[in-house]
């Protein structure tokens, strides 16, 4: 049988996400043996060294481990719900492990736990861990040696990314293959109601007073679509409002709706909106925004308040009890035994049906939509936010358990994190949104007016990424900080002088040491006189707004960096400086990644790129930036080196509006 477009291009989906899978696994392998122990902790990927804390079983019949992070508090980490780690401990310089293998690093050998444990829980430097039933947690609690806790290569995602491939390509006459190929299905510009792919109900237009009239139009884009509808919202512009409200209205329509998202903090906070709004929300996975009332609505909590919770966790218990004390060949221990499972099984499954019952709104991550509690579960809409973020395959597991999907998001922003360059140029990072977005721009409605950023810092993303289309709301046009100032600059980082090769300074002087600096290949690039020069250039705004008034109003600053050494350089340099001690609770400094999804009163991006060849490396991918540029309520400040940057057409246009806007 012919195979028809839309499988053949999964099928190429597959081979690319394999190409990844490979590279990542093989990116892990490589850093496990041979980056140190130090630049883990630099990273955020590990905590050494632990100690150790409670052990029980939590309301999920879990195993579970507490440790808390005893050393470099202050260094942002990776660690989240869901995600895998290892066990580690350092033996002291010359020692190795019981089975004769390990790594020898700055504090000795290191030898891994043969086990691997799931984050449930993390909280500043508490972390609680999920380890497989049976684990020696003995060899934790009463370790001579250091114990530490390390990121593990995460193969369950691409299980069930390659799982959720396998089933749509496999799909034969039901809802997910009419799905699979409609979006893979392009429609010419003649597209209307009715056609392939973009059928609409026929609906009278809904008013809603406290929305804008696109945010308005695509809440009742939402309620018409048969199939699909996306809402494009560019930076500032209310698209998790809209999204709010197109679940409230829908769920005027249906029992219950599944919402879900590439991140726990998407997801955290979209549910934390509707739970405003007094919706029941269930959300399954923990919550990375820690606060009682986010927990409040988790699963495991809700789990735990109901009122049959106590009786199932004696018979829990009874379980645990009769299988340390089991008494080999006795038949009145195996009755008893499958007496008590039973009972504990009847009462597990009534608690989660009235739990599920109870839910308007089941909430979790795309990843999380594999969980077995939601395994028969079915839902007529599905909600998708932050789906320029997610990669295809990620979104077709919780698009098998709906009928019709609503994508939120914006594909000018921050795409896909994709490790394989191969992959990544043969299309890997291309989303569903954007598939979508190109097959049936019909279904698709652009939030128009934008809430957060001064009208001379908004116009250049909105003319570049936009068609010009998005306009400021008339409330926050000209908002400003001082006077007559200039709502976005470029600060010129320094140039290479002809005659004696080095880099000039911004007050004229010759600077040997100017310049970017490679620092590996996993930190990227450091420019540390333009890290200095961007926290001179805080300092100088500062000064002439008045520490009283940033103290008194609250005035909050950024600084961005699309490298990570630069952020941790611009990190000790901001601890460093006197000047900023009063202001340090104000100031963030992080990574574009880091940023997305915040704003500002003020943001300062350092480009950290300075050479004489105009290579400018990863900061091509011009999405990054649009995501940077737009962080700014009402001042924008960027550092970099033009000689360097404006040999890129975007660069030398901003640089040229930038100039403009001063000449004005």
């Amino acid at each position: 049988m012919t195979q028809t477009v839309p499988i053949l291009e999964l099928q190429r989906q597959r081979m690319l996400l394999e190409i990844e899978y490979y590279t990542e696994k093989e990116a892990f392998r490589r850093q496990k043996q041979l980056v140190g122990l130090q630049r883990s902790l630099k990273r955020g990927d590990a905590w050494f060294p632990l100690r150790v804390g409670k052990s029980y079983y939590n309301s999920l019949n879990q195993l579970s481990v507490e440790v808390f992070r005893t050393a470099d508090e202050e260094t942002e980490h990776s660690f989240e719900f869901g995600k895998p780690v290892c066990f580690f401990k350092s033996e002291g310089a010359g020692a190795r492990g019981d089975d004769g293998e390990g790594e020898r690093g700055r504090d000795g050998a290191i030898h891994y736990f043969s086990f691997t444990g799931t984050v449930s829980y993390v909280e500043g430097d508490r972390m609680v861990v999920v380890v497989p039933d049976g684990t020696r947690l003995a060899d934790l609690e009463f370790s001579d040696a250091q114990l530490g806790v390390q990121l593990f290569f995460d193969e369950t995602t691409y299980k069930l990314m390659f799982d959720a491939l396998e089933r749509v390509i496999n799909a034969r006459g039901n809802r997910l293959a009419y799905l699979r190929d409609l979006f893979y299905t392009r429609v010419g510009g003649n597209e209307g109601a009715g056609v392939r792919g973009c059928a609409t109900y026929n609906l009278p237009p809904l008013r809603i007073p406290w929305l804008n009239p696109t945010q308005e139009h695509a809440v009742n884009e939402v309620l018409r679509a048969k199939d699909v509808e996306v809402v494009h919202g560019p930076p500032g512009t209310g698209k998790t409002t809209t999204l709010v409200e197109a679940i409230v209205e829908t769920l005027h329509r249906e029992s219950q709706v599944l919402v879900c998202a590439q991140s726990n903090m998407a997801v955290d906070w979209i549910s934390e909106r509707l739970v405003d709004r007094g919706v029941s929300v269930l959300r399954i996975g923990n919550p990375t925004r820690v606060n009682d009332k986010m927990l409040s609505f988790t699963y495991e909590r809700r789990f735990e308040a109901h009122p049959d919770y106590p009786q199932l966790w004696s018979i829990r218990k009874a379980i645990r009890e009769l299988k340390a004390a089991r008494k080999r060949g006795s038949d009145s221990w195996h009755q008893k035994m499958e007496r008590l499972k039973s009972r504990a099984t009847e009462l597990e499954i009534r608690i989660n049906a009235e739990l599920f019952a109870e839910a308007r709104v089941i909430a979790c991550t795309l990843t999380g939509a594999a969980n077995r509690l939601l395994e028969r579960q079915k839902f007529n809409t599905l909600f998708i936010d932050e789906a320029a973020q997610a990669l295809e395959a990620a979104c077709w597991i919780a698009i098998r358990k709906a009928s019709r999907v609503i994508l939120a998001g914006d594909h000018c922003q921050l795409p896909p994190t994709v490790k394989s360059i191969a992959a990544l140029k043969a299309g890997l990072g291309k989303t569903l949104m954007e598939r979508i977005v190109e097959n049936h721009p019909r279904a698709v409605t652009l939030l128009e007016i934008q809430y957060r950023m001064n009208e001379e810092i908004m116009r250049f993303s909105s003319d570049w990424f936009y068609g010009g289309r998005v306009k400021s709301a008339p409330q926050i046009k000209y908002r400003g900080i001082l006077d007559y100032d200039i709502p976005m600059e470029w600060i010129e980082s320094g140039e290479l002088s002809a005659e004696s090769g080095a880099w000039r300074g911004e007050r004229g002087e010759v600077r040997k040491d100017w310049g970017e600096e490679f620092v590996g290949e996993s930190f990227g690039r450091i420019n540390k006189v333009e890290a200095e020069q961007t926290l001179s250039e805080l300092e100088r705004y500062f000064t002439k707004i008045g520490k009283q008034r940033i103290l008194e109003e609250q005035i909050d600053v950024g600084i961005i960096s699309p490298y990570r050494a630069q952020v941790q350089y611009l990190r000790r340099l901001v601890k460093k400086r006197e000047f900023f001690k009063p202001f340090r609770r104000l100031i963030t400094v992080n990574t574009v990644d880091g940023f997305q999804g915040q704003e500002r009163d003020v943001i300062v991006i350092s480009l950290v790129r300075s050479n004489a060849e105009g290579q400018i490396g990863f900061l091509r991918d011009l999405r990054r930036m649009n995501v940077a540029i737009t962080r700014a309520r009402m001042k924008l400040l960027i550092i970099g080196d033009s000689a360097t940057l404006t040999r890129h057409p975007f660069y030398r246009k901003l640089w040229e509006y930038v100039e403009g806007l001063r000449s004005c």
